[in-house]
């Protein structure tokens, strides 16, 4: 009965402390990102990952940071980890449709905007500037 009662206390400690971490990490590393601090920034959002591995949010960031340091082929694992997470996620699918169209691999960057379009939420401007895009570019 007592040692149910010790770990019960630890529990009722220790959650609110990891609860707190969670945020504490993505918002130190949102500070570091916005101050332009990019190795800090990732290595913040990867805490944050390691306590909540489907935070989107952090791993969206470090595809940023990742474009940021010229990192491709860490940008698009990123990307498509987010799009795993959240296949509906506009800002991830455009991303990775641009990253693709830099490639020069047209037809899944294509294949990214029209399910971008179908999905149209915030970026539907957008996508129909990266539509045009990627059939200029295509016809060359």
């Amino acid at each position: 009965m007592k040692l149910k009662l010790i770990k019960f206390i630890l529990i009722l400690f220790l959650l609110p402390v990891t609860l707190f971490a969670n945020t504490h990490f993505f918002k130190e590393g949102l500070n570091f990102y916005n101050s332009k601090k990019f190795e800090e920034a990732k290595f913040k959002f990867e805490q944050d990952i390691v306590f909540n591995p489907k935070s989107e949010k952090s791993y969206l960031y470090l595809s940023e940071i990742f474009k940021n340091l010229n990192k491709k082929d860490l940008q698009e694992q990123n990307l498509n980890t987010v799009i795993l997470l959240n296949p509906e996620n506009e800002e991830a699918i455009y991303n990775l449709a641009k990253l693709k169209l830099e490639s020069s691999d047209y037809k899944k960057s294509r294949e990214l905007n029209e399910k971008l379009i179908s999905l149209c939420n915030k970026l539907c401007s957008k996508s129909k500037k990266l539509k045009t895009e990627i059939d200029n570019l295509s016809k060359k």
